[in-house]
């Protein structure tokens, strides 16, 4: 609601995709962040689409499916209902998994209508190697945001957090284990930076968004 949001308040949805659970970590402490910040936070997980003989493939892939199971899958309510949102995803040949990009491409009808527009947004992504793509993965990524009329709000060097996690100026990124799922405590510090930042971002936008849509000949913009 337009200008009806207190400074503080905002509301944020973390939105990823994790096949073998790194994600889901910093998409949590990317939450925690969030909260810290003030906000209301809704976590979800996009639907997977692989079939069941890839993911039997990888057994953390497998475990981490049955392990988040009851973790709620992304909609458009969630899309509609945040002032702010954070996108994670691992790598996939340097650009968004398919998962994630298919969720994505379900949003035209609130593009349409405007309501993706004027809301902060930033991402996370993580690689098996140092140098597996995570830059071009968020960068494609903000593509969409731009489609969107979202304001992308990176991380930069605007905390000492980013230097320790790698210094990636776009988003949050991190190199992935490929035997075990853990994630190391520098990314889990800059996620919960990541996450507050946003909130703070997206709470001063909402609070003042009949501020920032101009009235047009055929609606808003």
């Amino acid at each position: 609601m337009a200008g009806n949001v207190k400074e503080g308040h905002a509301k944020i949805a973390i939105i990823y995709y994790s096949a073998t659970g790194h994600a889901h970590l910093v998409a949590n402490a990317v939450a925690e962040g969030a909260k810290a910040a003030g906000a209301e936070v809704r976590v979800r997980r996009v639907r997977e689409l692989a079939p069941d003989e890839a993911i039997d493939s990888n057994p953390l892939w497998r475990k981490h499916v049955e392990a988040t199971k009851d973790v709620p899958i992304a909609t458009l309510d969630d899309l509609e209902w945040a002032d702010g949102y954070v996108f994670g995803t691992g790598t996939r040949y340097g650009v968004v998994s398919a998962q994630l990009k298919q969720f994505l491409d379900t949003a035209g009808p609130l593009w349409v209508q405007g309501k993706l527009s004027n809301k902060a947004v930033s991402a996370f992504t993580g690689a098996g190697n140092t140098h597996g793509g995570q830059e071009t993965t968020i960068l494609t990524l903000y593509n969409v945001m731009h489609h969107w009329g979202a304001v992308v709000v990176p991380p930069g060097y605007t905390d000492p957090s980013q230097y320790a996690s790698g210094g990636n100026p776009y988003g949050l990124s991190y190199t992935a284990d490929q035997k075990e799922t853990k994630v190391p405590q520098e990314i889990l510090t800059s996620a919960r930076y990541l996450g507050g930042r946003v909130a703070r971002f997206a709470s001063v936008l909402a609070a003042n968004r009949d501020k920032l849509i101009v009235p047009t000949e055929s609606g808003t913009a």
